[in-house]
């Protein structure tokens, strides 16, 4: 395992610039320039994600990003001794030594487990002084090597032994048991050194007995359930699920983020102590929510973020339907015609392939095209209804996991019912989730924690939201909905007020580029289609209007670092660039995301400007789209095509020259010439 990192993949004193977004993509760079990884753009933007979900800074002047990467094709260490140290969000300041941990997305156990042992020697003070005395890169190396290379030799993961074998040395004297778990996203490196910092930490403290399972990528060792048992007290240092949580139902609980762990382990232990003697104390749950990977770093959040976190949450597992269903009833339409909706459910119901329809024929492909088209239109408008009960379902869940899935979908369904529409659909989700979370909160016996997730929950959690959006709120958000619908439709039926709809509709699809904003708008055009008719065409021209404006940024990226500026771009920012083509194509907002990430100042104002005229184009020339997703692909979906085309193109050309006159403001061509020259001289380094 040595070879996981070699002299060339070590920096020492050189600076590799003054914040840890640079510091992080020439490490990829440099890892790339090793063979080990295709792209150092795809490397980079796996780790600044990780980055953003929650800083890798650690107390000691350590910053360890990581990632696991689809780029990268060999497991990969990168080292740089900064001087001066870059911020990576540690309480005690910058970090000057830092390490790029790059795993393979199918990393196979053995080099997990090396990546790990790295993330336990940074808890080592003799290993942190070697680094920051080496005097050469192949120094460096060594010390890393003998460090990590004891981790290769067993077969099974890390686990609880060592803290069991310090705690047994303090039997005697042990009158609280505390077993912890600890896991974050990616399971390298902040998994096991919470669980080192954990385990050190009890055996300082007079009176405990601490065991800790570390659960990584690697694997996982489970505790023993007498173990369990036996507790006093349970910490949940984690930032994803716990594995199999059941276990540990009953047991007063500490639940934190899993840097926490790493952070304040003597706080945590005070507050597992304190918990055992409270009998209020919060308790873990007898079901599958009773660990959920959300409820550590929520109790950080504020309450925009947890319902930003939510309802994110139901528009994610909402968008296959959507997607899926959409495309479904566009090839409805191209091979039945655009009447196909009138009998489409007595086709499918009456006929089959060898006994096709012969009245009422609207496709040009004759009674065949007819059935098909029936057939694709009725899966898909099927696939539709779905949307707003998917939508409510997984809101309750990323509230009370697994027991608040089915009160959601039922609160959803029943919003349907009501006509209270997508926003019946939030409301009612929301509801559903906290009544669930609400019920597994209580202190059930033993004999009915087994019933509780699975039963009790799902019952009383839906008898009580959907009873509530029933008897109180369906009817008020239904009249809501009405009016919005109604006001939405004379606004789009007027020249000048479709206009502006358009407008604010491209505005908010490229204001951030796939984040709430954005799908607040794409949401809002997707779930009108379920409403949309021959006679209202409303909720066409809005979708066509949200995908058009979507497609622009992606592609104004593209155009502006391939074609009409490329010495203004970085080598980086120019292969994005050509494979944003096909992104913006495609309708991926997020392909201009790196481009956004490095220069937001620049390239969000101008696309925004480029979407709000695409918007408003697609209005004005009253382009209607039939698939929610797509972009050109689904072509034979869009109508008129060249209205679609165009407004694309306006918007794209529009957005480039702006993006073009703002680099050369406040940053001249020698600039752009310095940053395409660092990646070279990083790696000479």
């Amino acid at each position: 395992m040595s070879d996981i990192i070699t002299p060339e993949l070590v920096t020492l004193d050189v600076p590799l610039g003054t914040d840890k977004q640079s510091v992080i993509r020439a490490l990829a760079e440099r890892v790339v320039a090793q063979g080990r990884a295709r792209s150092a753009q795809e490397l980079f933007d796996d780790a600044w994600a990780r980055e953003q979900k929650d800083e890798t800074g650690l107390p000691g002047g350590i910053g360890i990003p990581h990632a696991r990467s689809a780029s990268v094709t060999e497991p990969t260490l990168a080292f740089a001794r900064l001087t001066p140290g870059v911020d990576f969000g540690a309480p005690d300041g910058p970090a000057d030594i830092v390490f790029l941990i790059a795993a393979p997305e199918g990393a196979d156990e053995a080099h997990l487990s090396v990546l790990s042992q790295l993330a336990r020697s940074l808890m080592n003070n003799d290993f942190m002084t070697g680094l920051r005395s080496a005097q050469t890169p192949a120094e460096a190396v060594r010390i890393i090597t003998d460090a990590i290379t004891p981790a290769a030799a067993p077969a099974a993961p890390p686990a609880a032994a060592p803290a069991a074998t310090r705690a047994e040395a303090r039997t005697a004297v042990t009158t609280k048991k505390i077993v912890a778990v600890t896991a974050c996203a990616t399971g390298i490196a902040h998994t096991f050194m919470a669980a080192d910092a954990l385990t050190a930490a009890g055996a300082e403290t007079e009176g405990v007995e601490l065991i800790v399972e570390p659960q990584g990528s690697s694997g996982y060792k489970a505790l023993p359930q007498s173990v369990i048992d036996d507790a006093d007290a349970v910490i949940f240092a984690v930032d994803v699920d716990v594995r199999e949580p059941q276990r540990f139902a009953g047991k007063p609980v500490v639940r934190a983020g899993v840097k926490r762990g790493i952070e304040q382990p003597k706080q945590l232990i005070a507050e597992a102590l304190a918990a055992s003697d409270n009998p209020n104390a919060a308790r873990v749950q007898g079901g599958a929510a009773a660990a959920s990977a959300s409820d550590a770093p929520v109790a950080q959040q504020s309450v925009g973020r947890r319902i930003q976190r939510w309802l994110l949450t139901g528009v994610s597992y909402m968008i296959p339907f959507v997607a899926g269903g959409g495309l479904l009833i566009a090839l409805g339409f191209l091979l039945g015609g655009y009447e196909v909706t009138k009998n489409a459910a007595n086709v499918i119901i009456q006929n089959s392939l060898w006994d096709l329809p012969t009245e009422n024929i609207t496709s040009s492909f004759g009674p065949v095209g007819q059935y098909l088209g029936s057939v694709a239109f009725m899966i898909g408008a099927t696939s539709m209804g779905f949307i707003v009960a998917v939508l409510a379902g997984f809101i309750a869940y990323a509230i009370a996991d697994r027991p608040g899935i089915a009160p959601g979908f039922v609160a959803g369904a029943v919003a349907v019912l009501m006509n209270a529409g997508f926003i019946g659909g939030i409301i009612g989700g929301l509801l559903a989730g906290f009544i669930a979370w609400w019920l597994g909160r209580f202190d059930a016996p033993r004999w009915l924690r087994g019933l509780m997730p699975v039963v009790i929950v799902p019952f009383l959690g839906s008898i009580f939201a959907s009873g509530l959006m029933i008897l109180f709120l369906g009817r008020p958000i239904a009249s809501l909905m009405a009016a919005l619908t109604e006001g939405l439709t004379s606004l789009a039926a007027s020249g000048a007020g479709a206009v502006v709809l358009g407008v604010i509709l491209g505005l908010m699809m490229c204001f951030d580029l796939g984040g709430p904003v954005n799908k607040v708008a794409y949401v809002f055009a997707t779930t009108g289609l379920a409403a949309a008719t021959q006679t209202n065409t409303t909720p066409y021209l809005i979708m066509a209007a949200v995908m058009a404006a979507g497609m622009v940024p992606p592609l104004a990226m593209a155009l502006a670092s391939t074609l009409l500026a490329r010495k203004k771009f970085t080598p980086v920012e120019r292969e994005n660039g050509a494979a944003a083509w096909l992104l913006g194509a495609s309708f991926i907002s997020e392909g201009a995301i790196p481009f956004a990430a490095a220069d937001p100042l620049r390239v969000i104002p101008a696309s925004m400007v480029g979407g709000a005229i695409t918007g408003g184009l697609s209005m004005l020339l009253s382009v209607q789209s039939f698939a929610p997703h797509g972009g050109i692909f689904v072509f034979f979906a869009i109508n008129p095509f060249w209205g679609f085309a165009l407004a694309i193109v306006a918007g794209t050309v529009v957005t480039a020259l702006i993006v073009v006159a703002l680099k050369g403001i406040g940053r001249s061509t020698k600039d752009a010439a310095v940053a395409e020259a660092a990646p070279a001289a990083t790696v000479a380094a």
